[in-house]
C-alpha cells in the first residue's frame, strides 16, 4: 500500500478547531476508550495523535479504493458537515446524500435508482422545451415536483450501482445509512465521536463531529489528499 505523505493535519490546527473535544462522560461509549486521552471537566478528550494516525490510514484506503475504480457514497447526516461533504464528493466525482437519508437507498436500491432516473427525465424534458405544450398551472406543478425530486435525489445521480464504500461524516448521527450499509455488506468508513461505536465501521477517524471547524478540517484534508486520484 502506498504511504501517504503531507496529508496529516497540523496538531495546532486540530486544537484550534476543537477536534479533541469529545462528548460528556455520561454518554461515553466504552468502545472508544482507546481513543480517549483523558477526561476533563466531565468531557472526554480525544487523543489527536491517534486521530492523525487514523486519518492517514483512511486516506490510504480511499486512495486505493479510487485507484481500483470503486464507487464511494458520501453521507452527511449533520448540517455542519453538509457543505464540506458535498465539496469532497464533487471533487472526487462521487455520489452523496446530504441531511436526510432516504430509507431504502441501499436496501431498496432499484426503487431509489428509478426515482433518480425520473428526475433526470424531468430535467431533460424541461431543457428540451417539452413543457410548452402544457398549461401554465401544469408547468408550475411540474417545476415544484422537479425541485422536490432534486432536493432528495440530485446527489444520487452518480450512484449508478451499489457503492463499494460508504463514508459517513458522523457515525453516531448516521444510524440509518450505517445500518443499511452493514446489512448490504458494504465497507463503512467515517468520523466517530466518543459516544459512537467505532466497531460499526471498518475505518474510523476519532474526532469531534459536532464542530463544523473540526469536520471541515478533516474533509478538506481528505479532498487535498485525494484530488489527484481522479
Amino acid at each position: 500500500m502506498e504511504h501517504v505523505q503531507d496529508i496529516l493535519i497540523p496538531y495546532e490546527n486540530m486544537l484550534k478547531a476543537g477536534m479533541h473535544f469529545g462528548r460528556r462522560k455520561t454518554v461515553f461509549n466504552p468502545a472508544m476508550q482507546k481513543y480517549v486521552f483523558t477526561v476533563r471537566d466531565g468531557i472526554c478528550i480525544i487523543d489527536l495523535l491517534l486521530t492523525q494516525e487514523k486519518l492517514k490510514g483512511m486516506t490510504e484506503f480511499l486512495k486505493e479504493t479510487i485507484a481500483e475504480g470503486k464507487l464511494i457514497l458520501f453521507v452527511a447526516p449533520t448540517t455542519q458537515s453538509r457543505e464540506a461533504t458535498k465539496m469532497l464528493a464533487d471533487a472526487l466525482n462521487m455520489p452523496y446524500v446530504l441531511d436526510r437519508w432516504i430509507g431504502g437507498t441501499l436496501t431498496n436500491f432499484k426503487v431509489i435508482n428509478s426515482r433518480v432516473k425520473k428526475l433526470e427525465e424531468m430535467e431533460r424534458a424541461k431543457t428540451a422545451g417539452e413543457l410548452e405544450k402544457y398549461t401554465k398551472k401544469e408547468r408550475t406543478m411540474f417545476d415544484k415536483e422537479m425541485v422536490k425530486m432534486a432536493f432528495h435525489y440530485n446527489g444520487l445521480k452518480k450512484l449508478t450501482r451499489m457503492p463499494d464504500v460508504v463514508f459517513v461524516s458522523s457515525v453516531k448521527e448516521g444510524k440509518l445509512p450505517v445500518a443499511e450499509a452493514r446489512k448490504m455488506g458494504i465497507t463503512l468508513v467515517g468520523i466517530v465521536n466518543t459516544d459512537a461505536d467505532p466497531k460499526t465501521v471498518q475505518y474510523a477517524i476519532p474526532a469531534n463531529d459536532r464542530s463544523k471547524m473540526s469536520v471541515d478540517l478533516i474533509l478538506n484534508a481528505l479532498a487535498d489528499a485525494l484530488k489527484n486520484q481522479v
